[in-house]
């Protein structure tokens, strides 16, 4: 085989009270990638879309990703990497993380399969450097595993695939202004209080433990963050309005990744479509464009189209 098309989906990572290291797989919307092996050296990137991404691959999330693969397997071609982006950038919803990591798990699957679903995220994790200036692994672990993925450490690399379920339906909201994840991320203070640490591990450890237990009460109270969401809040329109217009239907809602996006997870598509009707009454109302949208949990991560 010299050449695949895939499906690579977006996700939603800390999901408040896991920064860094909690995140999980959504159905839609999906980049489509092709790539293909070339006779010559060097990675060529080319971008349907028109939007602002550099196709210099020493510049492009998809490069960083396809080098460190060449120099790993010691190929002695290149590779052409074609992307539909429909995951907008600066979206929240992981659109680096999709290049990243289709690019990983499409080259893998040209070059014999010869790593594992660990691995390409190693991999992919040096295009999330390009992205956002840090390492990390919450966006790319869903993509790659599928579902709700848990970013034990980076240093040695360690992820749990956590139990996903059947009943989670998903609203974004996504207001039509971008911010970049490394932007997002000067803002935080990095000096944290112990009070506020302890409260935020119980959070983490009660919905990993929710997972486990189909508790969607404990699943409710757990997504909380009271560290990083705070600080991030004045960077996004209309973000309490919105998330107080879904409480009734939601489980809860916060920041997807460093946002401008908003998730809220529900219970059951019926409560999902209602939060997004209560939603829309809101953002149709405001001069800023938003898109919403309703999305299962995606439990297979990437998939090949042919």
């Amino acid at each position: 085989m010299s050449r695949i098309s895939i499906s690579v989906p977006s996700s939603v990572a800390n999901v408040s009270c896991g920064y860094d290291v909690l995140g999980f797989c959504l159905g839609y919307p999906c980049d489509e990638m092709t790539v293909e092996i070339k006779q010559t050296q060097g990675v060529e990137i080319e971008h349907v879309n028109g939007w602002s991404i550099p196709t210099d691959p020493k510049l492009n999330v998809c490069g960083a990703v396809a080098f460190e693969m060449i120099k790993k397997l010691n190929f002695k071609y290149g590779f052409k990497i074609k992307i539909i982006k429909h995951i907008k950038p600066g979206s929240g919803i992981g659109s680096s993380a999709a290049s990243a990591a289709g690019t990983a798990f499409a080259i893998n699957q040209l070059t014999g399969n010869k790593f594992s679903k660990l691995e390409l995220v190693k991999f992919a994790m040096y295009g999330e450097e390009i992205a956002s200036g840090a390492k990390h692994a919450d966006n790319l672990s869903p993509v790659i595993f599928g579902g709700f993925t848990l970013v034990r450490s980076i240093n040695p690399l360690d992820i749990v695939t956590l139990p996903s379920l059947n009943e989670l339906f998903v609203v974004i909201t996504h207001p039509y202004i971008e911010l970049k994840t490394k932007d997002a991320r000067l803002i935080i203070n990095k000096e944290i209080e112990l009070e506020k640490a302890v409260v935020q591990w119980g959070n983490l450890a009660g919905f990993v433990a929710s997972l486990y237990s189909k508790n969607y009460e404990l699943l409710s109270k757990t997504i909380k963050d009271v560290i990083i969401e705070p600080q991030r809040i004045k960077l996004i329109p209309n973000y309490k309005e919105i998330v107080d217009s879904a409480s009734k239907y939601a489980l809860g809602s916060g920041i997807s990744g460093a946002g401008p996006s908003i998730f809220s997870i529900c219970k059951g598509k019926k409560n999902a479509e209602l939060v997004l009707k209560r939603i829309k009454e809101i953002t149709d109302k405001k001069n800023t464009t938003y898109s919403l949208f309703l999305s299962p949990i995606n439990t297979s991560g990437i998939e090949i189209i042919n």
